[in-house]
């Protein structure tokens, strides 16, 4: 009997319905010589650092006397609740595993997570800890969830230890995630007094926002100048730009250039024009399809995911989490398959055997993301899984189109005598081929019809301009800083791009190599923890960074945590090493061990926050609405009647101010606090205020005595008027 256990519930019914008829039972399937189980996803999670590391005695919440912590040996157990404890539906369903797992009809056991690295461990983890005994272990991989693509993986699958590398970079990315965001958002946390959540990647994600976000802010517009002409030509505008800027203090230089270039006069030095084929825009990978989707649809990357997912374990789409936009040359026949079915939906597509389409040298564990066979019934998809389902498949038909896009280029050199070369481009679609099914950014620009040797009417001029602040990160910017932190963004590499030309070897060199800052599978979350965390914004498809994330960077800032790009890809290319086998999980996890001891060295010397906030537990004084002690917590100063129902609390920040124990202590003591400086409301505008006790909650002070309302000469509207006319005249008398 083989047991095959999925990573999800829906994973477990699209393997059983590429198996064929079997019986439902209590948390699996059986039948046809199977018996189909699942996890929900992680089942396991590493404890905390109290397991290994208890705080000393008297000790309670987060402290520094157990830190940093540095396991000997990772220890995994079943995953709790938001309550912290066992979760009762996970402990059910590992019982029905750990108890399959050792039937003894069972001699096979295939690990069918998903086709990444983290569903690789997922369910490495569950047999781990339910199998008693050894039994063969087989893996099953999927690039989609159709039964012909199950039946053909079931016939073809590996020895799991075919995958030990990927397991074995799985183990170490969790183990080293759990190193950095457990010791050191404790240890930000306590010292910064109040909570800051710190990891090894959505730290540089916020620094990258943050950076921008300050250039913007800090930047000044200076005036310059340039040399421009606009004057017809054979019917049409001729617009020449010179190359070089003038300041204001060189704008008589510039005009006297502008004088020289006039009298020297301009003439076409050549003209080409050929027709040219206009290839289509790369196949998805997941970063590149959530560009388009944020750009067009205004989809957030949590939200695009979420349904690229969805589609993908309805079996209409191939794996998501695929960072490359090419296929494996072994699927050129399955490519043949899909494109049949799509030729009956009435789009004119051939296979093509291209290097353009098929490189396994750009392929690091999953092919880019195409179509199934499976076509979805338009009728039963949401308004948005249309959206995003038509984007791939308009891709897909677009790559596999059998009519090309052929377009009329020309390319117009004009001189000014031996000053300046001017060169023109336009572009002007002759037949629309893919254009007609997938979008086509480029514009066409019209060119005069000037012929070698042609003298150009020109008048050249100083026009005046403005440097311009760079602009806020969108979706798809900081995807592409993301994938490739280190590489320039050219204005031609862009227009390369555009036309389908770019050499890419660059990029893909920077994800192999672990230079990327987070993977495709880890970084729609990291973003939306750093949203959720209240350290950024996404407003349509533009990110900017919020007051709660500058309050990280400068606090990280003053404890003297430095995790930039430089360090975090280097700890990305040491798991990549681990992936390719260069490397140890134990000699990577060495590394992390090293960077963050460095961390705390470099922190225990840093100034302690200019505000103190206390000791967790430390006492501040009584609670206005019970009477109990209120103390010193992780995110708030709470108080101890909580059991009995108070929910009397101060948060530790308030408006982006910490709120230091000295302020609380006179609250509670007096009613009122000082005037505190600091605060930043929510449009982003600094104010001073007080906070005092009304109605048994903490709240500013904005109320000012109330005065009677005076008239046109100042006197109190409130009295009759016969008393105000009298009180005038004793005045002026």
């Amino acid at each position: 009997m083989v047991l095959i256990i999925a990573e999800k519930p829906s994973l477990a019914r699209n393997i059983v319905a590429g198996i064929g008829k079997m019986d439902r039972k209590d948390g699996y399937f059986s039948g046809e010589g199977y018996l189909v189980s699942w996890a929900f996803g992680h089942l396991f999670s590493l404890s905390d650092i109290e397991h290994y590391n208890p705080a000393p005695a008297g000790e309670t919440g987060w402290t520094l006397a157990n830190l940093p912590c540095f396991p000997e040996k990772f220890h995994f157990e079943l995953r709790k609740g938001d309550d912290k404890k066992p979760d009762s539906g996970v402990i059910r369903q590992f019982k029905v595993l750990e108890q399959l797992c050792n039937r003894e009809d069972v001699d096979t056991i295939v690990n069918a997570g998903d086709a990444d690295r983290e569903g690789e461990i997922i369910v490495r983890l569950c047999v781990s800890h339910a199998l008693h005994a050894p039994k063969r272990q087989m893996r099953l991989w999927l690039p989609d969830q159709t039964p012909e693509t199950v039946r053909a993986a079931l016939a073809d699958m590996k020895d799991e230890d075919a995958y030990i590398h990927l397991a074995n970079e799985g183990f170490a990315r969790t183990y080293i995630d759990w190193l950095y965001g457990v010791n050191l958002t404790r240890f930000a946390t306590i010292r910064a007094g109040t909570l800051l959540r710190v990891g090894r990647v959505i730290v540089p994600i916020v620094r990258a926002i943050y950076d921008r976000d300050m250039e913007i802010r800090n930047f000044s517009p200076e005036t310059y100048y340039m040399l421009r002409s606009r004057e017809e030509n054979a019917g049409e505008v001729l617009e020449l730009w010179g190359k070089d800027k003038f300041s204001p203090a060189e704008l008589e230089k510039c005009k006297a250039l502008a004088e020289k270039y006039n009298e020297t006069g301009a003439k076409v030095v050549s003209v080409k024009s050929k027709q040219d084929r206009i290839p289509p825009g790369k196949l998805y990978s997941l970063s590149a399809l959530q560009n388009v989707l944020g750009k067009k649809y205004k989809m957030s990357m949590a939200e695009s995911l979420e349904i690229v997912q969805k589609l993908y374990e309805e079996g209409y789409l191939t794996y998501p989490r695929t960072n490359s936009e090419y296929l494996a040359t072994a699927e050129k026949d399955k490519i043949r398959a899909i494109l049949a079915g799509v030729a009956k939906l009435g789009y004119p597509v051939r296979f093509k055997d291209s290097k353009y389409i098929f490189d396994d040298s750009k392929i690091e564990s999953h092919s880019a993301l195409t179509p199934t066979y499976k076509i979805p019934d338009s009728a039963k998809l949401t308004e948005k899984q249309k959206q995003v389902y038509g984007t791939v498949m308009r891709r897909f038909v677009a790559v596999f189109c059998a009519e090309d896009c052929l377009a009329d280029k020309s390319e117009l050199r004009i001189a000014v005598g031996d000053l300046e070369e001017f060169v023109l481009k336009g572009t002007v679609i002759r037949q629309a081929g893919w254009t007609k099914y997938d979008d086509y950014s480029q514009k066409d620009k019209l060119l005069p019809a000037l012929s070698e040797g042609d003298e150009v009417k020109i008048r050249f001029e100083p026009a005046e301009r403005q440097t311009t602040p760079p602009k806020h990160y969108t979706i798809e910017t900081l995807n592409n800083y993301l994938k490739n932190p280190f590489k320039d963004d050219k204005a031609k590499a862009k227009e390369l791009e555009q036309n389908g030309e770019v050499d890419d070897a660059e990029d893909y060199r920077a994800i192999f190599e672990g230079l990327e800052l987070g993977t495709e599978a880890t970084r729609t979350g990291i973003i939306d923890n750093a949203r959720k965390s209240g350290y950024i914004e996404l407003k349509k498809d533009v990110y900017s960074i919020l007051p709660g994330g500058e309050r990280l960077i400068h606090s990280l800032e003053r404890l003297g945590i430095r995790m930039d790009k430089y360090k975090t890809s280097e700890m990305g290319k040491a798991l990549k090493s681990v992936y390719h086998g260069q490397m140890t999980v134990e000699e990577s996890v060495e590394l992390a061990k090293g960077e963050i001891r460095r961390i705390f060295e470099e922190g225990a010397k840093s100034a302690l926050p200019p505000e103190d906030t206390g000791k967790l537990g430390e006492i501040m004084g009584v609670c206005p609405k019970c009477g109990a002690n209120v103390i010193r917590g992780n995110r708030a100063y709470g108080c101890m009647g909580y059991k009995d129902g108070c929910d009397f609390k101060i948060g530790l920040t308030i408006c982006s101010r910490t709120i230091p124990k000295i302020a609380v202590q006179a609250l509670l003591a007096t009613g009122k606090t000082p005037k505190l400086r600091g605060f930043i409301s929510k449009i982003g505008r600094p104010f001073d205020g007080a906070l005092v006790i009304r109605d048994g909650e903490a709240v500013f002070d904005f109320a000012k005595p109330k005065e009677a309302p005076k008239g046109k000469n100042g006197e109190d509207k409130e009295k009759p008027k016969r008393q105000r006319k009298t009180a005038k005249k004793k005045e002026e008398t």
